[in-house]
């Protein structure tokens, strides 16, 4: 017989629902979003270290130093230690928000619904969303190609269908990174984890075959493609801003993942050892490599995948390509179909479950990469590149997801004081279903934002817009609830028993 009232109970500093009819009649649940049981928080801080080793080492990642030395004017030096920082500053608000996962079990977009309000959450979620499932279209052009050339290193007539193949090689990846997230969470955790040290492996030897045909003294003396006699700060700081932008997607959605850590310490030091020094190594690589190919292969190419795939030798390249493909793949389902496939249910959360949602991510991620397809099969004639998206549109909108993370940190810690109604997160009658305070310390950062691109005067907003949206978002978050102090007592109020 079914519970009427829903309970929740308190193991160790973790908290389970007991979910009754109130919570599993409404229709703002369903089990793929429901909390995780205790039993089932089974990752420890290796396997979130494997995690951020696993999403960190991709190809965008490769290529930040040559984006920040080309696009933002900065040194090799300049551009390393721009991308350490940013990654020590991402820590922040990616544990922060880890917190709610851990301690209720929740995912996302259910945790923006105190924030922003049960149904109001969708407009957030689908902000992320959307940025995910451009990644995913990215991430799984580089996954088509490496599997194009691992095809065509084992095969003339593959390697002669040139861009067909590439087209195939992306559907091919496509329908596997949503069979891998089909599976669940442990497919998931046992990906990365068993693709963490493979690709540990693949950077050293990448090192170890460049390091020969370059010069690290030279390289760092390199100057800086700025203006002569320009102060570096503005420069540095627009680059560091731009690198923070690069997970700023992964600062919010983090509950996704550590509503499966086994406890607040695992997710924090799994996180702080898995993060920054990755990130940091595998961007140095880049540059090195870059750097390198003109010795390796007779012409500067920066990504790997075209990189390696000058190399003769076959059975090389077939390697390499297949640990590649490995690499985006662990990258891709991490990082850019688990927040939509959670953000599309919480749209409809009887009518969407995971089948569904994980397809709904693959198919706007494929018509976001319809014009690059189309380009490569030869229908369609255009200037614009993935290059070009992925520098431009991408990262700049990422930039504009700061205020949802000051929101989400400010109302979590100062506003519910780390205390939430968990089941009344799946209920119509606890949390409004717009919370306008969100609305509000969402829209005016990023209006402002978009105003300094037409004004010099404030052209620094826009060029620390992570900062400053977050800073300014969480801060008038806080101020409206201050103001409006009584109606926040009453919605933070828990109303099932603890």
């Amino acid at each position: 017989m079914t519970k009427t009232h829903s309970q929740v109970t308190e193991h160790h500093g973790l908290y389970e629902l007991e979910a009754g009819s109130d919570v599993l009649e409404s229709p703002r649940y369903n089990h793929d979003i429901a909390p995780t049981r205790v039993r089932e928080r089974t990752w420890n801080k290796w396997h979130i270290t494997a995690l951020w080793v696993g999403m960190s080492i991709c190809v965008p990642t490769y290529t930040l130093g040559g984006v920040l030395t080309a696009y933002f004017g900065l040194t090799v030096g300049e551009a390393l230690l721009a991308i350490l920082l940013a990654n020590i500053v991402v820590l922040i608000p990616l544990t922060l928000n880890a917190f709610a996962g851990t301690k209720y079990g929740i995912p996302f977009p259910v945790l923006l619904r105190s924030s922003f309000g049960v149904i109001g959450s969708n407009v957030p979620c689908m902000i992320r969303a959307l940025v995910a499932c451009g990644w995913f279209g990215i991430q799984t052009m580089f996954g088509g190609l490496a599997i194009h050339l691992f095809l065509g290193s084992l095969s003339a007539d593959w390697k002669a269908l040139g861009g067909a193949g590439e087209v195939v090689g992306f559907m091919l990846f496509w329908g596997l990174n949503l069979l891998v997230v089909l599976r669940g969470a442990e497919s998931i955790k046992w990906l990365e984890t068993l693709s963490a040290p493979l690709l540990l492996l693949v950077g050293a030897g990448l090192l170890v075959w460049a390091l020969p045909n370059v010069s690290l003294t030279e390289l760092m003396a390199q100057p800086a493609k700025r203006p002569e006699g320009a102060s570096v700060y503005g420069y540095f700081f627009a680059g560091l801003t731009a690198m923070v932008g690069f997970w700023a997607t992964l600062s919010l959605n983090i509950p996704d993942f550590s509503r499966y850590a086994k406890s607040q310490k695992d997710q924090i030091v799994g996180q702080v050892i898995g993060l920054p020094l990755t990130m940091f190594l595998f961007a140095a690589l880049g540059v090195v490599m870059t750097a390198a190919s003109p010795s390796l292969v007779g012409e500067t190419v920066s990504d790997p995948v075209n990189l390696i795939g000058h190399i003769q030798s076959p059975v090389w390249v077939a390697l390499a390509m297949f640990l590649i493909i490995i690499a985006t793949l662990s990258t891709n389902t991490a990082a850019n179909i688990v927040s939509p496939t959670n953000d599309f249910q919480n749209i409809a959360p009887r009518l969407i479950d995971r089948t569904t949602a994980v397809m709904l991510t693959g198919f706007v991620g494929l018509a976001l990469m319809a014009h690059e397809l189309l380009k490569k099969l030869g229908l369609l004639v255009s200037d614009l590149s993935l290059e070009s998206i992925y520098s431009n549109w991408l990262l700049g909108y990422s930039s504009l997801l700061g205020p949802i993370a000051g929101i989400m940190v400010v109302d979590y810690f100062l506003v519910r004081r780390q205390t939430l109604d968990l089941a009344g997160l799946y209920r119509d009658d606890v949390y409004p279903a717009w919370n306008w305070f969100g609305f509000i310390a969402f829209a005016i950062p990023v209006a402002l934002t978009i105003l300094s691109l037409g004004s010099s005067a404030f052209s620094w907003f826009y060029d620390f817009g992570w900062f400053t949206g977050s800073a300014l978002g969480g801060l008038i978050y806080y101020g409206l609830n201050i103001l409006g102090g009584a109606q926040a007592a009453r919605v933070a109020k828990p109303s099932s028993n603890l």
